[in-house]
């Protein structure tokens, strides 16, 4: 059994809703300072990340991964082998994605990086977990089908809540979309979205225990189904009807 390495001088993590709320409200005011996220799930989670870390652990796919170790945006940011995979595997999609979106998977490090916070204070098993969560996020979006506007990141985050369970990132979710439902039509029922995120993040498998780059291999469909990722509808249709009165998914703003 792979033991996972904590450093000993770590300290439980505090949990600071007053300094949450400030950092919330930096965040209505600019969705793009993804820096205000981490801080927010920081201040908010507690003891929850570390009992989802032991639950990882404690897994017959997390003592796999934790043997290897393998460090994601290097090989996730390697296009070209992603690229020679058949068409419709999920490889194809997260670069498809990830290209039209201009992102990439170090960038997503090195924002993360401007937050200097605990998790980073110590090279161990627990930081090695962290990074995890943080680079499968766009694989997230892929996979469940939310889009990167405004709502569609508030549902992945409801999604990613019942997957890694923490007030942070529930937090983050309900209340992007509380400040949505100012700005859409009330036919779009935006509070809907929040609830099937998390409905769907909750029946789904746990995609951070699985080998990412062999998920990236299988077809996108078949990885669905075999994960238990249900299509996002409620998602969907509220992007239909904010469509048909004219507001695109990237006009869908979080009102300040």
């Amino acid at each position: 059994m792979t033991e996972a390495f904590i450093h000993p001088d770590r300290r439980p993590a505090r949990f600071r809703p007053l300094v949450a709320w400030r950092h919330m409200q930096k965040l209505i005011a600019d969705k793009e300072d993804t820096e205000q996220v981490f801080h927010i799930i920081e201040s908010l989670n507690g003891r929850s990340f570390e009992k989802n870390f032991h639950a990882f652990a404690a897994s017959d796919e997390g003592q796999a991964l934790l043997s290897k170790k393998e460090y994601l945006p290097p090989l996730l940011d390697d296009h070209d082998w992603i690229r020679a995979l058949p068409d419709g595997t999920v490889g194809r999609a997260y670069v498809d994605f990830m290209e039209r979106e201009g992102l990439t998977a170090q960038g997503l490090v090195e924002e993360s990086e401007k937050f200097k916070g605990a998790m980073r204070d110590f090279d161990d098993d627990y930081r090695w977990y962290g990074n995890r969560l943080r680079d499968t996020h766009d694989l997230f979006h892929v996979l469940s089908g939310y889009g990167r506007d405004a709502l569609g990141e508030a549902s992945l985050l409801a999604f990613t809540y019942s997957q890694n369970p923490g007030k942070g990132v529930i937090f983050i979710s309900f209340m992007g979309t509380r400040q949505i439902m100012k700005s859409v039509p009330k036919e779009a029922r935006v509070m809907d979205c929040f609830r099937e995120g998390k409905r769907n993040g909750s029946a789904a498998s746990r995609i951070v225990r699985e080998d990412i780059i062999a998920l990236l291999h299988e077809p996108l469909e078949a990885a669905r189904a075999r994960l238990n990722i249900a299509t996002p509808v409620a998602y969907l249709n509220a992007l239909d009807v904010c469509a048909d009165m004219g507001i695109g998914a990237d006009q869908i703003q979080i009102a300040a």
